[in-house]
C-alpha cells in the first residue's frame, strides 16, 4: 500500500482511505452489518490504515459497526471519527451544530465507548459552530489530546480564517471537506491554499462524487428511497441531465485510459498533490478493490489536461447541498 504523510509533521497513513459513512447512513438500504465489516476486514488486508466514521452516522451505529469490526485489529488502524453535528430524533432532517467545550468532552467520551477503544487518533469538529469561538472549541478539543483520549486534530469544512484561528490555539493535522472533479471549490476558495501554507493535511470526502463520477448512476430513479440524493439539487431536473453530460466525457476519457470512471476521478484527486489523502466510501467488496485499483494509474500532465478541459472549475451544476443546510459549510 502506497502511504502520504497527514500534513507537514502528521502521521503516516495509506495513500487511500475508507469512508463507512454509507455502510450506516444517507444512501437507503438496510445496511448489511456483516457485508460491511467484510469491506473493512478487506480493506485493512490491502494495507488501508485511514477508517473514517462520525458520531452522527446512523446516528451512533456506524460507529458501533466500526467499532466491531476493528476490536481485534486496533493496532492496523489509524482511526478517524467526528462530533458536533447533533441530530433531532423527532425530525429526521433537522441538524444542529454543537461545539461547546463541555459538549466537546461529552461527545469524545460516547464515541470512545462506542468505537470500543481508549483513543481516537483523529477527532473532527464536523462543522463549525458560529456560535462557540473556534478557540474555545479546539481548547477543549486539545484537552481531550492532554487527556490521552485524542491523538491529532481535525476540522471539517471549515473556512481559511477559521482554519487559522484553530491551528493558533492547537496544530490542527487535518482539514476535511468534500473534493472531487465535480466539487472544485477548495480551489478558489483559498482552504487549500491555507492549509498547505501551514502544513495541514487534506482529506477530501466524496472524491466520487457522491457515487456519480463512477457512472453507474444514469437516472434519478436508481437512488433507493431514503437516498439522501434523492434531495440533493446535483441530482434533480435539468442539473442531472446536465453533470450526466460532463459524466460522459469523464467516461471516454477513462475508457481511452483503459481503467474505470471511479478510477479515473480517484487518480485524479490524488494527482493533485501528495498531501491529499481522499477516503471513497463503499460497502462492497467489488467497489473497494475497483477504488483501490486507482492508486496504480498514472495520469499525464496531458490526462490532466484533457480531463481539465472536459470538467473545469465549476462545471457541475446545482449546489453541493441543499440550500438548508449549505450554510453549515465553509464557516
Amino acid at each position: 500500500m502506497k502511504t502520504r504523510v497527514l500534513g507537514r509533521n502528521g502521521p503516516v497513513v495509506s495513500a487511500l482511505g475508507l469512508g463507512c459513512m454509507g455502510m450506516s447512513a444517507f444512501y437507503g438500504g438496510r445496511g448489511d452489518d456483516a457485508a460491511s465489516i467484510a469491506v473493512i476486514h478487506r480493506a485493512l488486508e490491502r494495507g488501508v490504515t485511514l477508517l473514517d466514521t462520525a458520531d452522527m452516522y446512523g446516528p451512533h451505529t456506524n460507529e458501533v459497526l466500526v467499532g466491531k469490526a476493528i476490536a481485534d485489529r486496533r493496532t492496523q488502524v489509524f482511526l478517524a471519527t467526528k462530533f458536533g453535528v447533533r441530530l433531532d430524533a423527532n425530525d429526521p432532517q433537522a441538524r444542529g451544530v454543537d461545539g461547546r467545550p463541555e459538549y466537546v468532552q461529552a461527545a469524545c467520551e460516547a464515541s470512545l465507548q462506542r468505537l470500543g477503544v481508549d483513543h481516537i487518533d483523529l477527532y473532527y469538529q464536523h462543522r463549525v459552530d458560529p456560535q462557540v469561538p473556534i478557540e474555545d472549541t479546539v481548547g477543549a478539543m486539545a484537552r481531550l489530546v492532554e487527556q490521552g483520549k485524542v491523538r491529532y486534530l481535525g476540522l471539517s469544512e471549515a473556512a481559511p480564517e477559521t482554519i487559522r484561528r484553530a491551528h493558533a490555539v492547537h496544530p490542527i493535522t487535518a482539514l476535511q471537506t468534500e473534493y472531487s472533479l465535480w466539487s472544485r471549490e477548495p480551489e478558489q476558495n483559498d482552504v487549500l491554499a491555507t492549509v498547505r501554507e501551514l502544513g495541514i493535511g487534506f482529506v477530501p470526502y466524496s472524491p466520487l462524487g457522491r457515487g456519480f463520477l463512477t457512472g453507474a448512476i444514469r437516472s434519478p430513479a436508481d437512488f433507493e428511497d431514503g437516498d439522501y440524493r434523492r434531495n440533493s439539487p446535483r441530482f434533480q431536473g435539468e442539473n442531472f441531465g446536465r453533470n450526466l453530460a460532463l459524466v460522459e466525457q469523464v467516461n471516454a476519457i477513462a475508457a481511452d485510459k483503459g481503467v474505470t470512471p471511479g478510477q479515473l476521478a480517484l487518480a485524479w484527486v490524488l494527482a493533485q498533490g501528495d498531501d491529499l489523502v481522499p477516503i471513497p466510501g463503499t460497502k462492497r467488496l467489488p467497489y473497494l478493490e475497483e477504488n483501490l485499483g486507482a492508486l496504480d494509474v498514472v495520469l499525464s500532465a496531458e490526462d490532466l489536461a484533457r480531463i481539465d478541459a472536459v470538467f473545469p472549475v465549476d462545471a457541475a451544476a446545482g449546489l453541493r447541498y441543499p440550500a438548508a443546510s449549505i450554510g453549515s459549510v465553509h464557516r
